[in-house]
C-alpha cells in the first residue's frame, strides 16, 4: 500500500517595496538650522546697519522658525513640519525668557563682583561718607534676614492653615469669602500694604517704627502667595490616600497631618520660598515703616533698621557718585545670591522631606 503525501507549496512572503516611514531630517538638523540662522541673522543685522544685538537675535530667531519649517515641509511633509514649527516656537520662547535673566545675572556679577569682599560683608555704613569709599552691607543684610524671617514666621503658618481649610474643610459661604479675599490680596500693591500697617500699627496703636513693622507689611504680601501655592499642592494629593487612611480608622485631622501634608511638602516648601523671594526685594514698605539706618541694629522690635533693597535704592540715588553706584551693585549681587541660596535650601528640604518610594 503506497501512501502518497501531498505537499503544499507555501508562497514566500511578499517584500514591501514601499518604505513604511517617510523621509526624516537627521538629528543634527535643528542644530544646523540654528547655526545657519544665527549666521544669517548677524549678516543681515550688520548689512542693514542694526547696532543692537537684540535685533540681530530676533532676526535669527525668526529665521530659525521659518527655515526649520520650510526644510521640514520639503523633506518630511506638512504634518511633521507643523510639529517642528511648534517645537521651534517653544524653544524660541524659552530662549527669549532665559536671555534677559541670564543677562541680568551676568551684568550684576560684572558690576558687583569687584566690591563684594570680606570687608563689604562685615561692615556697615556708620561713620562712612556716602560720597567716599569704604562701608559695607552687613547692617542691611542683617535687617533683611530678620525682617524676612519674621514675615515668614507670621505668613507661612497662617497661609498653610488657610489652604488646609479651603481644600479639606471649606465648602460653604465662609470658604467663598476667604477665597475672594485671598484673590484680592494677591493683587494688593506693596505700597498699599505699607500704608495699612502704618495706619493701624503705627498711628492707631502707637507702636514705633521698627523692623517688625516692615515684617507685618511683608507678611501681608507673602500670605496670599503661600495660600495659593499650598492650595494647589494639596489638591494634587490623590484622594485614594485620604480614603485609605479613613478606611483604617484614622481621623481626618491626623490624615491631614500625617498623610496629606507630608505628601505635598515638596510643593509647599517651594511655594513658601517663592513667596519669600517675592517679599525679599520689596522696598516701599521698608521705606515707610523701617526708615533705614546706617548703623547695625540687631533688634527688629525697636528703632529703625536697614534692608538690602532700601540700601540699594539709597546708594544708587546719589547722583554722580561712583562709590555709591559700586556699593549699590555689590548689594544687588548679595541680594541675588541670598535669593538663590534660599531656593537651593528649599529644593534640598523638599527632596529630604518628600516621601520616598519603596519605604
Amino acid at each position: 500500500m503506497t501512501t502518497i503525501a501531498k505537499t503544499t507549496d507555501t508562497p514566500p512572503a511578499p517584500r514591501l517595496s514601499q518604505r513604511l516611514t517617510t523621509a526624516r531630517l537627521p538629528r543634527w538638523a535643528p542644530a544646523g538650522v540654528a547655526v545657519l540662522s544665527i549666521a544669517l541673522g548677524c549678516a543681515l543685522g550688520a548689512g542693514f546697519g542694526l547696532t543692537s544685538h537684540l535685533q540681530w537675535g530676533l532676526i535669527s530667531a525668526l529665521l530659525y522658525v521659518v527655515i526649520g519649517y520650510g526644510l521640514s515641509a520639503k523633506v518630511e511633509g506638512g504634518r511633521q513640519a507643523r510639529d517642528r514649527l511648534a517645537t521651534s516656537l517653544v524653544w524660541v520662547a524659552f530662549i527669549l525668557a532665559v536671555v534677559p535673566l541670564a543677562s541680568l545675572v551676568i551684568y550684576t556679577i560684572q558690576q558687583g563682583a569687584g566690591v563684594v569682599n570680606g570687608n563689604f560683608l562685615t561692615h556697615s555704613m556708620k561713620g562712612v561718607l556716602s560720597s567716599g569709599p569704604g562701608g559695607g552691607v552687613y547692617h542691611a543684610l542683617l535687617g533683611t534676614l530678620e525682617q524676612v524671617g519674621l514675615a515668614s514666621l507670621i505668613a507661612a503658618p497662617v497661609g498653610l492653615l488657610t489652604a488646609v481649610y479651603l481644600v479639606e474643610y471649606g465648602r460653604g459661604r465662609l470658604a467663598k469669602v476667604v477665597t475672594f479675599f485671598v484673590d484680592v490680596m494677591t493683587g494688593v500693591p506693596s505700597i498699599v500694604a505699607g500704608l495699612f500697617v502704618l495706619s493701624v500699627w503705627n498711628i492707631a496703636l502707637g507702636f514705633q517704627y521698627s523692623g517688625f513693622s516692615g515684617s507685618l507689611a511683608l507678611s501681608i504680601l507673602m500670605m496670599p502667595v503661600v495660600v495659593r501655592s499650598t492650595e494647589e499642592m494639596l489638591k494634587l494629593v490623590p484622594n485614594e490616600l485620604r480614603e485609605a487612611s479613613y478606611a483604617l480608622g484614622v481621623p481626618k485631622w491626623k490624615t491631614i497631618l500625617r498623610i496629606v501634608i507630608p505628601t505635598a511638602i515638596g510643593g509647599i516648601t517651594t511655594g513658601v520660598m517663592l513667596a519669600v523671594a517675592r517679599i525679599t526685594g520689596e522696598t516701599a514698605p521698608v521705606m515707610m515703616l523701617v526708615f533705614g539706618a546706617d548703623f547695625i541694629n540687631g533688634n527688629p522690635f525697636q528703632g529703625p533698621q536697614q534692608s538690602l533693597p532700601l540700601y540699594i535704592w539709597q546708594q544708587y540715588a546719589m547722583v554722580d557718585n561712583d562709590f555709591g553706584y559700586a556699593r549699590a551693585w555689590g548689594a544687588a549681587l548679595v541680594l541675588i545670591a541670598f535669593v538663590m541660596a534660599l531656593n537651593l535650601i528649599a529644593r534640598g528640604v523638599a527632596r529630604w522631606r518628600s516621601p520616598k518610594s519603596g519605604h
